[in-house]
């Protein structure tokens, strides 16, 4: 694999227990890792030995397993903030995952801040999570949603997100990678001409932390989320990234304990970040196994596991465009771990269909992107996408499994 020889991808699948599954008869290729990527087993293990060994809640208590818990809890709130090198732990928030932080930073930064008439740009390609909280925001305060157009290849368009930009802009709220199109947006330079023109920058990183380095103090962005789930963690768990000049300035999301100071009937003080955003029992075993589920990714080391991925993407776009028939939609040069197509013989819900009967799961629909679609002139695509325990078989196995969909419907 050149430069990334040394890339042992068979020791690394054996960490992964679900790939020993058959389907059908077949032997599992899991080709859905935007949607949810499978655990290792030092995930598994490591959430299991909570509740086996060292489950009780968090904070304030003076017990044991209480202290036990609340290390392991911020000892993964420190990784967190390692890995994406957020300046302290103040500055990284648990939440249950990139939506909920999305929405945490409407209700309470985007109330705060936003008057009727100002705008929020947001792209094309962006998930719903990134969609829907502005459009709520929106008709509660009269602001003006613009949306940037892409390419026909898919690339992002940087000219035209500059001219959509005014002095009435006051957040832009771009993905750092398509869930679809695997599209790279240059988000340092976004977030740098957002805040020439006074707006705040939001990166959705879903699609983004588990295949690239991220930095958000060499970003400059004011906020970052994501998901852990699609980074080889548990569901239920994520992470909102935001500079804490801005988090002390906003107000909390929810109420209720853990994320007060004092509590009296006339009026609360609220706790110190980031806990004042983290209200309730937490999701305590799925957050420490977040914290294991980076460990494993960054033993393995992310550039390394970019530079695999990068390698099936382009051997898959080699295979796939050789079959009968295949569309390949988003073609952006530099782009990553997802291939969408489509077939003019089949749907894409016919073609997931056929391909599970051989064992390869890939996503058909609109992924959460119906605008993208519909700018596409699309309903749906069918999307393969890589994690670190693919290999160039199972994108041979996919290719031969679309023939199987020509056969039957060609």
């Amino acid at each position: 694999m050149g430069a990334n020889g040394a890339y042992d991808v068979e020791s690394y699948r054996a960490d992964f227990p679900i790939l020993s599954t058959q389907v059908h008869g077949h032997p599992l290729v899991y080709l859905d890792n935007a949607a949810s990527a499978q655990k290792p087993r030092q995930v598994i293990d490591r959430v299991s030995e909570v509740y086996e060994t060292g489950y009780a809640n968090v904070h304030r208590g003076l017990h044991y397993l209480s202290e036990k818990a609340t290390a392991d809890y911020e000892a993964a709130r420190e990784t967190i903030r390692s890995y994406i090198n957020a300046r302290s732990t103040a500055e990284v928030i648990y939440t249950r995952g990139a939506s909920e932080a999305i929405n945490l930073v409407a209700a309470t930064w985007g109330r705060q801040n936003l008057r009727e008439g100002d705008e929020i740009i947001v792209t094309y390609m962006e998930h719903h999570s990134n969609i829907v909280p502005w459009q709520l925001l929106r008709d509660e305060k009269g602001l003006v949603l613009k949306g940037v157009p892409i390419g026909p290849d898919g690339t992002f368009e940087l000219a035209a997100f500059k001219a959509l930009l005014t002095d009435r802009t006051r957040l832009v709220a771009i993905t750092h990678v398509s869930n679809v199109l695997g599209t790279v947006v240059p988000v340092k330079e976004v977030i740098r001409l957002a805040h020439e023109a006074g707006a705040v920058a939001l990166i959705d990183g879903c699609q983004a932390v588990q295949h690239m380095t991220v930095d958000v103090q060499d970003l400059d962005c004011d906020f970052y989320v994501f998901s852990g789930h699609k980074l080889y963690g548990p569901s239920g768990i994520g992470a909102l990234y935001g500079k804490e000049a801005l988090l002390e300035k906003m107000p909390p999301y929810q109420g209720g304990g853990e994320m007060i100071s004092s509590v009296t009937l006339e009026k609360s003080e609220w706790a110190d970040l980031p806990h004042k955003f983290e209200a309730g029992t937490p999701a305590i075993a799925q957050a420490i196994g977040l914290g294991a589920a980076i460990d494993y990714v960054k033993a393995i080391g992310v550039e390394r596991i970019g530079a695999h991925e990068r390698d099936l993407i382009t051997y898959a776009t080699q295979r796939l465009s050789a079959v009968d028939g295949l569309r390949l939609v988003g073609t952006a040069a530099g782009k990553v771990s997802v291939v969408s197509f489509v077939m003019d013989c089949a749907h894409p819900h016919d073609i997931a269909t056929i391909v599970d009967r051989q064992g390869v799961a890939v996503r058909a629909g609109h992924h959460c992107a119906q605008p993208l679609m519909d700018h596409l002139d699309l309903s749906s695509t069918a999307r393969a996408s890589v994690g670190l325990y693919n290999t160039r078989a199972e994108i041979d196995a996919l290719a031969d499994s679309l023939d199987k969909v020509r056969a039957i419907f060609g």
